[in-house]
């Protein structure tokens, strides 16, 4: 069996790594019009970060992992078509602002189409609305060598951080197809991948819908638990009440569980208000106006405890931050990652530097230039913003420090030193309630978390 993976980002970058370890005798070939990432991932500094990702490519690649450019050779070799393009948000026209993108999607269906000498096996692993399928299959049926495809819905419900052990020991695994023989044999044969180290029973199929629908309402119902319990932190900030706990106790409600009950700055990354609003989108489109402003909530929820945060800075400088030295440490939307999609720092540093804030930025795994085109966009500078290379130096001199990131070095740095080079009062703002509020106050830091 050859397998090929149309893009080579964080979906199809460990996906297909951890599928070439497990399956030694497939050949794995990730493909990408990107010369410069296909260049990167035969580098000794892969394109993205990953916790033991390094190690897995390095084991694989060369012997049946391969990156390449030549995307019409690998789409012929392949008996099984991985396509994982990006589905950002659409910004223009009908559904600008919640509708996905599927411009890359149709490219890449074209593309088979136009190239493909046999019939083959195509895979969704991006994330896409309900129907997309439909769209990829009308595409291919119009090829004019009278090639039969099938398509199949394989989303991928990794976590940035953990996804070589989430690939390696997944929940589940969804694969849906149409409900005939042809459908049922192309998703046995997937399955057949899969099989090789997943237990059959966490190997789910299903029809098309199903599948193209969950992979949407899972990124929903889990970003609804974190706008749900940040909405609370709020209230225990007014009453005296500490989110930590209520959501101890909460937690330990079985119909409920532990998992997301993480007060925060607010959630990020590449898939949460994406899909939101891309269902949202849905619900619109299909009548359904109440179930799709339900959803939007979460979005707005989110976004105002973003606004929330850096609202709380302000008002606990004396109301204002003109021309105050303030320290952001953390700028990846999650620890363990080097991904900035939809950052709660991004919202933060622009919240301050419009109130005349001179904002420092430290991350340990974020180039610089992606923060200040993150922040203030392709090709401009503002004096105020600067990035620098430890927490120590972005600390010395300044009024406040915000966490919004939780890596783990934050939670070690030695706080006595910082203060003694910070400005007094010396503020602290933990974004994501991983620091000892107690100790730090003990030393002399006006300390405030999240919900407490």
């Amino acid at each position: 069996m050859k397998i090929c993976c149309i893009g080579a980002g964080y979906v199809g970058g460990p996906t297909m790594a951890v599928i070439a370890q497990k399956a030694p005798d497939i050949m794995v070939t990730v493909v990408d019009m990107n010369a410069a990432r296909i260049a990167a991932w035969g580098s000794d500094v892969l394109p993205i970060y990953e916790p033991g990702l390094d190690a897995l490519v390095r084991e694989c690649r060369g012997r049946n992992l391969f990156f390449s450019t030549d995307v019409a050779g690998a789409i012929n070799a392949a008996d099984i078509i991985f396509v994982a393009v990006n589905t950002p948000t659409k910004m223009y026209g009908v559904g600008a602002g919640r509708a996905a993108d599927l411009r890359y999607i149709e490219s890449v269906a074209r593309t088979i189409a136009e190239v493909a000498t046999s019939p083959k096996i195509i895979v969704e692993k991006s994330t896409i609305p309900v129907k997309t399928a439909e769209t990829i299959q009308t595409i291919l049926a119009g090829n004019t060598r009278g090639l039969k495809f099938q398509v199949l819905s394989n989303p991928e419900f990794l976590a940035e951080g953990t996804a070589v052990a989430d690939l390696f020991n997944p929940d589940r695994v969804l694969i849906g197809g149409e409900r005939t023989p042809e459908g049922e044999q192309a998703i046995e044969r997937l399955a057949s991948v899969y099989a090789r180290w997943v237990p059959p029973d966490r190997i789910l199929k299903t029809n098309l819908w199903s599948s193209e629908l969950s992979k949407l309402v899972a990124n929903a119902f889990l970003a609804q638990r974190i706008s749900s319990i940040n909405s609370i932190s709020a209230l225990c900030e007014a009453t005296g009440a500490d989110v930590d706990e209520v959501a101890n106790a909460i937690g330990k409600d079985s119909r409920i569980g532990a998992k997301f009950l993480k007060a925060s700055v607010g959630f990020g990354g590449s898939c949460f208000q994406k899909d939101i609003l891309n269902l949202v989108y849905l619900c619109q489109h299909f009548g359904l106006p109440e179930v799709g402003a339900y959803w939007e909530g979460v979005v707005k929820m989110n976004d105002w405890q973003k606004q929330r945060f850096a609202g709380r800075i302000v008002r606990s400088l004396f109301n204002t931050v003109a021309d105050k030295r303030i320290a952001v440490l953390g700028f990846a939307f999650k620890k363990d990652t080097n991904d900035t999609r939809e950052s709660a720092a991004i919202s933060v540093c622009r919240d301050l530097l419009a109130e005349q804030a001179n904002v420092v930025v430290y991350d340990p795994k974020v180039p610089a230039a992606e923060i200040v085109r993150d922040v203030l966009g392709a090709g401009i500078s503002n004096p105020r913003l600067t990035v620098v290379s430890s927490a120590y130096e972005a600390a010395l001199g300044a009024h406040a420090l915000a966490v919004v990131t939780e890596w783990d070095e934050f939670k070690t740095l030695d706080y006595a030193r910082i203060y003694e080079g910070m400005m007094k009062p010396a503020f602290l703002f933990d974004g994501r309630n991983i620091t000892d509020l107690a100790k730090l106050r003990a030393l002399g830091f006006r300390a405030h978390g999240i919900g407490k």
